[in-house]
């Protein structure tokens, strides 16, 4: 038998019409934007220095948590975290309370230059009217930078009001010369200029540390977009003015502290390191606990797996949940895996995504 010649090759394959991508379409991904699982109902809350807007999500009834965000930020920066599959499971048990400070929920007016924005004090006094407003007794606190201030000045005066707090780069001293001269600028700026590349680039540099496009290019750009488009700039000036101002803590392990267990959580590239470490300094070792997350510096976007077992198993050890068994945890695993399949439809169109972003992180 003959092997075929190259000629008659080549004809067979210029034959085949049916393999030609004649009907390719090139699909791009998303942006990626703030999202959560459950949805939040929004609640105007009365306050001596004006309303806030408190978002629940959950059952009333059940055990508090509240949530204080950090610079730029507000509630929905908690919303992915909060959705995770393993804090879905977790938080069966609980109310979520995600408070924001005054004027920085998204879509929020600008607030009458008269206005005089409440110190960190008088901000951490607020949660009084969020609890006498819900009926909540005590709650667990869970708060990120300067979120993380507020909660920790409302633990020292109001320690039997508070079962624990879970903080995120938190500090408890007052602001340095070269901190105080920067965000003496991005004030500025944010009240005649508004949301200048100055500022944007403090913003990032705030959360996720140097060069984050490096380690997570499409959640940097997320964020980049958020800052632009939904942050109110006066505002925010008036939220980082307070926040600048703050006083020390007035802590000392040896003497007066935060009585009420304290998990102490940073990113190892976060800028926020040394802060976390002097207020471990001030804690008491025997009710506290301090931990550096590899490989990130926003702790709550770039490593979500380990910060929810970190703060499932830190609420075990006080006592507030049972463990939850690896079966149930499975079980939340493949009832968020059904609720994303979406149905498959043939369709005659071959469809190419590029580059496409996984909606997941890797841990």
């Amino acid at each position: 038998m003959k092997m075929p010649s190259n000629n008659a090759e080549e004809t067979a394959l210029l034959g085949m019409d049916d393999i030609e991508l004649r009907n390719i379409q090139l699909q791009f991904p998303s942006a990626r934007r703030f999202s959560g699982e459950a949805a939040c109902t929004e609640v105007r809350v009365r306050t001596d220095r004006g309303d806030i807007l408190v978002a629940v999500q959950g059952d009333r009834n059940k055990p508090a948590i509240i949530t204080y965000h950090d610079l730029g930020l507000n509630y929905a920066s908690f919303q992915p975290f909060f959705g995770y599959v393993d804090m879905r499971a977790l938080l069966e048990n609980f109310c979520v309370y995600h408070v924001n400070a005054p004027g920085q929920e998204e879509g929020a007016p600008s607030l009458p230059e008269d206005y005089m924005y409440p110190s960190m004090d008088e901000l951490a006094n607020q949660l009084n009217y969020v609890m006498g407003h819900f009926g909540i007794k005590t709650f667990i606190g869970f708060g990120v930078g300067a979120g993380a201030n507020v909660l920790a000045r409302f633990a020292l005066i109001h320690p039997k009001k508070v079962d624990a707090l879970t903080l995120i780069n938190c500090t408890s001293n007052q602001a340095g010369w070269i901190e105080w001269a920067y965000q003496k600028m991005n004030t500025r700026s944010l009240r005649s200029r508004g949301m200048t590349q100055g500022v944007l680039d403090y913003l990032l540099w705030h959360h996720f540390g140097r060069f984050p496009e490096d380690r997570n290019h499409d959640l940097t750009q997320m964020y980049k977009n958020y800052f632009t488009r939904n942050v109110n700039p006066s505002n925010l000036s008036m939220f980082i003015e307070a926040y600048v101002r703050r006083s020390d803590l007035g802590i000392c392990r040896n003497a007066d502290t935060i009585k009420v267990p304290v998990l102490n959580i940073t990113g190892a590239l976060s800028p926020h390191v040394d802060d976390t470490v002097t207020f471990n300094g001030r804690l008491n070792p025997n009710n506290s606990t301090w931990m550096k997350i590899s490989d990130c510096a926003m702790v709550l976007e770039e490593q979500p797996s380990k910060i929810s077992e970190a703060f499932r198993l830190f609420l075990q050890g006080e006592g507030y949940v049972a463990p939850l068994s690896p079966t149930k945890i499975v079980a939340f695993r493949r009832l968020s895996d059904a609720e994303r399949r979406r149905p498959c439809r043939h369709s005659s169109v071959i469809r190419i995504t590029e580059n496409p972003i996984s909606e997941a992180v890797v841990c």
